[in-house]
């Protein structure tokens, strides 16, 4: 059966929008089309806004963390958490690849990849939960998912533990936009600093800044903090709450002499904390929203509601050579790598 490049075969509702903002999706796995890759999936890394909510509303219960995750799964064919709107990524090995994509991919029956699309539009059947790792946000299960022809993927590196890899390509875009965004000479905030994501985009502003530019680094739980200071990155780190906009601005404030970030990065994975960030930024300054618990609307209207004319960018998740670019930051730093090693491997 042919497929659609995009996958708006397997939406059942509503018909006529793509996989991602569908309610429904189809996650027979008894069917292959002919543009579809098929993969027995043994981990689901889920967005960290996505499993902070489930956790919160399971009230860190594992047995409900499961029932909560099955009946998202079984309800709409997909891991799309209704909250959040946001999913995460899987490790798997391929089981079938459709006809029409047969010898045009770098890619053969039984090779492990991860997939670098959102599992809130992959077709996904989780057959049995056998493990929820609380503390990383992964979760160990036996199911199927589909790749569609337009799905980007990576195989797995040789060199690093598979659970350590999945932890970092599921943020690969941070890291990959940061090298973009951030210029010599920027000041660079970085909201939620400490964080996997956080890290990554510390690391690679560093290396873009030069010796004029600045990093500051926010982070809320002396956790991130002790994650964050060994690694000296930042110029400064401070411990604020996200979520109070005027702490956040006057502590930039100070910090800056009164001319703010050239470039402000949110990494948390709570609501509430556009104003914050967007407060920390200069006149015509960038504000790099790849937090999946971002507003759009509080964002925007806020932004105006303050006469605040700056560039705001929502995090795509892909950016060109993101995989890369995340996967080699584990083999330039050594101190990166073991922290991570330690978290999430």
């Amino acid at each position: 059966m042919k497929g659609n490049p995009f996958g708006s075969h397997r939406v059942i509702e509503p018909i006529g929008v793509l996989p991602q903002p569908a309610l429904r999706i189809d996650n027979n796995m008894d069917v292959l089309y002919d543009n579809e890759i098929m993969v027995n999936v043994e981990v689901l890394n889920v967005d960290s806004a996505s499993f902070t909510q489930i956790k919160e509303q399971a009230k860190g219960d594992e047995t409900e963390i499961r029932k909560i995750i099955t009946d998202i799964v079984n309800k709409c064919g997909k891991m799309k958490n209704p909250v959040t709107g946001s999913g995460g990524m899987f490790i798997g090995n391929v089981a079938a690849i459709g006809e029409s994509l047969k010898g045009k991919r770098d890619l053969k029956v039984g090779d492990k990849i991860a997939s670098l699309v959102s599992l809130s539009l992959t077709p996904l059947k989780i057959d049995e939960i056998l493990e929820v790792k609380k503390n990383i946000d992964q979760v160990r299960i036996k199911g199927k998912a589909i790749l569609f022809e337009s799905g980007i993927y990576a195989k797995l590196p040789s060199d690093m533990p598979e659970t350590l890899a999945l932890a970092v390509l599921d943020v690969a875009g941070a890291p990959a936009q940061t090298k973009r965004l951030v210029k010599e000479g920027d000041t660079v905030v970085i909201v939620g600093a400490g964080g996997k994501s956080g890290v990554l985009c510390a690391y690679e502003a560093r290396k873009k800044i030069g010796k004029k530019g600045k990093i500051i680094g926010i982070v809320h739980s002396n956790k991130g903090l002790g994650h964050l200071q060994p690694l000296n990155l930042c110029d400064e780190i401070i411990q604020l709450d996200a979520t109070n906009a005027m702490d956040c601005y006057n502590s930039i404030d100070k910090l800056t002499n009164g001319k703010l970030a050239d470039v402000v990065i949110n990494c948390v994975n709570i609501q509430n904390t556009e104003m914050g960030t967007i407060l920390m930024c200069k006149e015509r300054g960038m504000v790099y929203f790849f937090s999946m618990a971002t507003s759009f609307t509080k964002a925007a209207l806020g932004a105006e509601g303050i006469g605040k004319d700056i560039d705001m960018m929502i995090g795509n998740g892909y950016a060109q050579n993101h995989a890369d670019i995340a996967i080699n930051v584990m083999r330039e730093s050594e101190q990166i790598r073991a922290l991570y090693e330690k978290l999430y491997a």
